[in-house]
């Protein structure tokens, strides 16, 4: 005796899964082609204005381009001569520590500040808006501006912090600022400092008001100190917070340019001179803009590192 299957009418094979008439398949398509057209706007941006001027960066690092270039539009491969040229000159290895030192200096003084003054502010108290109001002033201060002012507070002669200094009887003599190589760097990290401040309170401020009143209520009944409370409740809860801030405040940071030309022009004696500088040094005033594109590329590498390692390490750490 045989047995046979029976074969399914038409209207169940228009019904069954993933055929072109299956109205689940026809939704997801319509909801994955919306998607993409949500996202094309920002993918053309990048494209445009990043992923262009990046890949024409790293082409000009191995050319010979310079200002008859762009009358010629010739601009010969040189290979690695510019790279060669620029990694074996004392002048880039300074510089890459000078960066090094200046954003850490940087990131360190305005996370430790900011984070003191969110802790301040989250506690309620008269007037408390209107000082957090004036604190964002240095903030919305262009830095060209920021740098020209704290460039007559801190000139040797006529500046304002020598005198307070010299008035309280703090020091003996006027000390330079900017004018001397162990003083430069110091200066330079202290007006950053001063200038990142509000951004760091402002963003961790939030954070905190997020973390709710009944776990820190709790472990104060628990009997934890302030100590234990902040590293054990509070900076954990704003790790994402804080991954944001200091990643943020490291692309900010590290390419820095008007701050340092406006107070010091990567000077005395190149005590200032980073990786932005030498970029600009290089490219807007010797007009070697292969070299230019070299120190540029490298400044990119070590944003992209930083940023992949301190990603990588957050997450593996929400894992846990």
């Amino acid at each position: 005796m045989t047995t046979t299957t029976p074969t399914p009418s038409p209207a169940v094979r228009e019904r069954s899964p993933g055929t072109a008439a299956d109205p689940g398949a026809a939704a997801r398509r319509r909801r994955a082609v919306s998607q993409w057209l949500f996202i094309a706007p920002a993918i053309a941006y990048m494209l445009v204005f990043f992923s262009y001027p990046l890949v024409r960066n790293v082409v000009m690092s191995f050319q010979q381009y310079t200002p008859a270039t762009y009358f010629t539009g010739e601009a010969p491969f040189t290979g690695l001569d510019n790279w060669r040229a620029v990694l074996t000159d004392e002048l880039f290895a300074a510089s890459l520590w000078h960066t090094l030192v200046f954003t850490a200096g940087s990131l360190a003084g305005q996370f430790v500040i900011g984070m003191a003054l969110a802790l301040f502010f989250s506690r309620r108290f008269p007037l408390s808006g209107v000082m957090r109001s004036l604190l964002l002033l240095p903030w919305l201060i262009p830095m060209v501006v920021a740098g020209t002012v704290w460039r007559r507070v801190l000139d040797q002669e006529t500046g304002v912090l020598n005198e307070a200094l010299q008035g309280l009887n703090l020091t003996s003599g006027a000390i330079p600022w900017l004018s001397s190589p162990d003083f430069a760097l110091l200066s330079v990290i202290l007006v950053n400092i001063w200038i990142g401040i509000p951004f760091n309170m402002v963003i961790l401020y939030g954070g905190l008001q997020e973390i709710p009143r009944e776990i820190r209520e709790a472990a104060v009944l628990d009997g934890a100190g302030f100590f234990r409370r902040f590293f054990g409740v509070t900076l954990p809860m704003l790790k994402p917070v804080v991954t944001v801030v200091l990643v943020l405040g490291f692309m900010s940071t590290v390419k820095i340019l008007d701050l340092i030309l406006a107070l010091t022009n990567g000077g005395p004696a190149n005590a200032t001179e980073t990786l932005g500088t030498h970029t600009y040094q290089l490219s807007f005033l010797q007009l070697d803009f292969g070299q230019g594109a070299v120190v540029g590329n490298v400044l990119i590498l070590v944003s992209m590192v930083f940023a992949v390692i301190y990603l990588r390490a957050n997450r593996e750490g929400m894992a846990r």
